[in-house]
């Protein structure tokens, strides 16, 4: 203490009153005691939270799991970034064991900071690439795509730079995910897919290897390329079964069956694996698997045709989506229980959850021909429940931003639907709409959709009152109904035909 007073005299902070050992310390100005007092207050904590962190670590020797993240905080409050960079690692990996990547995040993140408070030396550097990737990869889990180019980015020349394949191989992964579910840029999100796929197998890195199949996976479905997809869904589904990961093998069952299955029109196989898909998220217990499951095996049971069924699935998977906080799997839902309403009649109800998936997506420019088609859903919706005040010409440019092909098809549906509801004297032209719509969803294999398309075109055919051209169309609709498997739609197009 006393060798403190010394340097804060010589520096002239403050000056000393009386004799030594009876002296008295006076600093010079109100302001510079503050700055003195709270650092003594700041390095008194600091010193203190180190003590309980220690203390914690005695006592609880035996059972330190429980108290990761407790310990983490006490060491970066106390200014201990090595012990407080372990222990966010330790509750990071604990939290990513039971799926919630939420909190799996919020510790990577704090583990970036510690780090970047250390030298940066080289080893600290790959410590910082090496994080920085694990949180990206923890965000494109959870759909927070904005926020994994961002934990990414800074330090993807220095990833280069280094040569340090396997988290190239996994930014690569990361930037191309990213690009196609925001930008919807086909060619730069598949050139980055297949490079980071590729340095994966070179290297046989088995997270770099899911990764990269399970990005190549969606962005070959949403390109309609569904075989290309479907194998790199199973490679993705081969390595979650051989690590035992029950929710890796529930969410990848979930999102074969809606990306691939459902809209090729193999509604049997997608039905059943997300049937699987339930039955495994029940017996892991995590809330991610279950947010999949439900989310998944409700829009199965609305491509089956079993609406009510579809209402109580998608109902209960609000609750689980919400909790893992991923916007893609909530708008899914939405948009799915906007469609089932829809035919329900339900009208009302159709536009509010249709416009809950919208304001929730929007913030997080993602999916965005996913989002065109849920606008075109919802001006549908309005016309039909009596809303007159429809404007044309935005509906026209979200159907002219569907960049996805497995959504051209559905686009141009909706479109068709709106303007013959609007003005039944624009009839040729939505007649013109739907046969495009019904060339798109041949040409890129989308046969639920197509399905849809052949029973709506009955629908302008009995409108203009050409009722063998209608029956032409329904039969249509009724036999690709049934060659997907989509038992209920073909119940209910047979009683429009009678």
């Amino acid at each position: 203490m006393l060798s403190h007073l010394s340097a804060l005299r010589d520096s002239e902070l403050l000056y000393e009153r009386g004799i030594f050992p009876q002296s008295t310390y006076i600093f010079k100005h109100a302001l510079t005691r503050e700055v003195v007092y709270d650092s003594i207050l700041k390095n008194t904590k600091r010193r203190l939270h180190n003590e309980i962190g220690d203390a914690i670590e005695e006592i609880h020797k035996d059972n330190l799991d429980e108290y990761y993240a407790i310990l983490a905080e006490h060491f970066i409050a106390g200014g201990n970034y090595d012990k407080a960079i372990e222990y966010c690692r330790l509750a990071e990996r604990k939290a990513e064991k039971t799926a919630s990547l939420n909190d799996a995040i919020t510790y990577a993140q704090k583990r970036v900071a510690c780090l970047e408070k250390l030298p940066q030396t080289e080893d600290v550097s790959r410590k910082i690439i090496d994080v920085r990737t694990v949180l990206g990869l923890y965000c494109i889990q959870i759909n927070h795509l904005v926020e994994a180019k961002e934990a990414v980015e800074p330090m993807v020349d220095l990833t280069l730079k280094l040569g340090y394949k396997r988290r190239i191989s996994q930014v690569y992964s990361i930037l191309g995910w990213y690009t196609w579910w925001t930008e919807e840029d086909y060619t730069r999100a598949h050139r980055y897919l297949t490079d980071g796929l590729n340095i994966a197998e070179e290297l046989n890195d088995i997270l770099s290897l899911a990764t990269a199949n399970l990005c190549l996976g969606l962005v070959f479905s949403g390109n309609c390329e569904y075989e290309k997809a479907s194998a790199h869904f199973g490679k993705v589904l081969d390595i979650n079964i051989a690590a035992n990961r029950l929710w890796g093998i529930a969410t990848t069952k979930s999102m074969r069956a809606f990306w691939v299955y459902n809209w090729q029109g193999r509604i049997d196989l997608g039905f059943k694996e997300t049937s699987e898909a339930v039955q495994l998220a029940e017996e892991s217990g995590d809330i991610y698997s279950k947010a999949y499951g439900y989310a998944f095996h409700g829009n199965s049971c609305y491509c089956k045709g079993y609406l009510r069924e579809a209402e109580e699935y998608l109902v209960k998977g609000i609750n689980f989506a919400e909790r893992i906080n991923d916007p893609a799997i909530l708008f899914v839902i939405y948009f799915s229980l906007g469609e089932t309403y829809l035919n329900m009649g339900k009208h009302v109800q159709a536009r509010e959850v249709l416009e809950r998936g919208i304001s929730l997506l929007e913030p997080h420019r993602i999916h965005p021909s996913l989002l065109s088609l849920s606008r075109l859903a919802l001006a549908l919706v309005k016309i039909l429940s009596g809303d007159v005040d429809i404007e044309l010409d935005p509906l026209y440019r979200y159907q002219a931003a569907s960049k996805m092909k497995a959504f051209e098809g559905s686009a141009l549906r909706y479109l068709s639907a709106i303007i013959v509801n609007v003005d039944v004297n624009r009839l040729p032209e939505a007649e013109d709409l739907i046969k495009r719509a019904i060339e798109d969803d041949t040409r890129n294999g989308t046969r639920f959709p197509l399905a849809h398309d052949y029973a709506h075109y009955a629908e302008l055919c009995k409108r203009k009152g050409d009722l063998a051209m209608a029956k032409e169309k329904l039969s249509k609709a009724i036999k690709t109904f049934k060659e997907c498997g989509a038992d209920g739609w073909v119940t209910r197009t047979r009683e429009a035909l009678l």
